[in-house]
């Protein structure tokens, strides 16, 4: 790319290779210094990498080594078999494979109950039900086990009590579950079976909730909406696609994987409107403008780096869906072939190539500030995160308070009656 300033202006006064900066051009300057010639950096004409027309003939960059008006191509022109058939490739100088480029999706906003997330909505439902199974068996083995039966003295006689009735048992439950205990506990063997699998079923859901607490209310998380090439190929709601003729095209176009000719059955099928693209510029400006209904199919190495450009937008999801590298490129028989191949092996193995890399891809991120920034606030956590709770303590207190009005009424008209019907008997 040409020369910019930090503010992504262009330099102006900058002539021959010095009009140029990036990954290709560095490294065109150390296998230079290495192989030891000199060399002018020149634009393909028709800004394309290389595809076979239907006439026979290639364009592209392959096409001017072919018709010998370049010497040597570097740029991330893909090693194919077909391409091998017209050029010669150096060992490759960075390993890559067909990626997904999605619309960044927005981070989850918190929400008043967000403090449930730890746990699935079937999960608390499960553990509502498994409450009230327990508490109904707790019930039932204090009524059949004679052992939970006891006999209490008071001002009218002995009496048959037994602690466990249907809320008392729905009492114990609850307090094992909040970890905070019950003032009664089974005294039958087959109560104290209930109570046992009862507290070792609270230790583990408590244990996995409180380990996984935090992570949910500390980190905003983004959930995309897909995740691998298998996904894309179950649904039809996000429409994707990639260059037309170039290398990524051709390997769906050719592929034998289920998924993958789904896939490409798919895409071909798409006519208005076309989900190919005529060049990488046009897809990665579609994904940014579709807000999540166009995922792009392209190297590894252009979404990591389209992911670290401004508006910060586009993202890599799922793992690589075939493993390939780029090469530099010379004409057939060439004589810088073989030194350009030692050359480049002789950078990976002084580390130059992942220094290199490194720079370009990472240290000059324009959305490292952002991200550092979003990850500092994320940290604290605000009354979002907790509102949930609070309200369920303020209904609670307040539905405490409504029962014990009920239970003074009741209390005091239940007295009024028993009164009137000893005076009038």
């Amino acid at each position: 790319m040409l020369t910019k300033d930090k503010e992504g202006n262009l330099i102006p006064g900058l002539e021959g290779n010095e009009r140029y900066e990036g990954y290709c051009a560095e490294l065109a300057e150390m296998i230079a210094k290495k192989v030891g010639f000199r060399y002018e950096i020149r634009v393909v004409k028709d800004g394309e990498f290389g595809k076979l027309l239907s006439n026979g003939q290639w364009n592209g960059m392959i096409g001017e080594l072919v018709n010998g008006e370049a010497d040597m191509a570097i740029a991330g022109i893909t090693i194919t078999s077909e391409r091998e058939n017209v050029v010669d490739f150096s060992k490759p100088f960075m390993g890559l494979g067909i990626s997904i480029m999605i619309n960044k999706p927005n981070k989850d906003i918190p929400t008043a109950f967000q403090f449930m997330n730890p746990l699935s909505y079937e999960i608390w439902m499960c553990i509502v039900f498994a409450m009230i199974g327990v508490s109904v068996v707790l019930f039932l083995v204090s009524r059949f086990s004679p052992y939970e039966w006891r006999v209490e003295y008071n001002g009218n006689g002995p009496e048959i009590v037994n602690d466990f009735n249907i809320f008392n048992s729905f009492w114990f439950s609850l307090g094992a579950f909040m970890q905070q205990g019950c003032d009664i506990s089974p005294r039958s063997v087959s109560g104290r079976i209930v109570g046992s699998v009862w507290w070792f079923f609270t230790l583990i859901i408590i244990s996995s909730y409180t380990a996984n607490l935090a992570a949910f209310l500390t980190v905003n998380r983004m959930t995309a909406p897909i995740k691998s090439a298998e996904d894309l190929a179950k649904q039809t709601s996000i429409l994707y696609g990639t260059m037309i003729g170039g290398s990524t095209y051709t390997f769906f176009k050719k592929a034998k994987i289920p998924t993958y000719k789904r896939m490409w059955s798919f895409m071909s099928t798409q006519k208005n409107p076309s989900v190919f693209v005529r060049n990488g510029s046009d897809g990665i400006a579609r994904v940014r403008r579709s807000k999540g209904t166009y995922a792009y199919l392209l190297e590894s190495t252009t979404n990591e780096y389209e992911s670290t450009r401004w508006p910060c937008n586009t993202m890599k999801v799922g793992s690589n869906l075939d493993s390939k590298g780029y090469g530099v490129a010379t004409p057939p028989d060439s004589d810088l072939r073989e030194k350009i191949t030692f050359a480049v092996l002789k950078l990976r193995e002084d580390g130059d190539l992942q220094k290199l890399e490194t720079r370009w891809w990472f240290e000059n991120s324009q959305c490292k500030d952002k991200n550092e920034e979003k990850l500092d606030s994320s940290q604290a956590l605000t009354l979002e995160n907790f509102a949930g709770i609070f309200y369920i303590l303020i209904g609670g207190l307040v539905s405490s308070v409504i029962t014990a009005l009920m239970e003074f009424i009741y209390r005091t008209v239940f007295k009024h009656q028993r009164l009137n019907h000893a005076l009038c008997p």
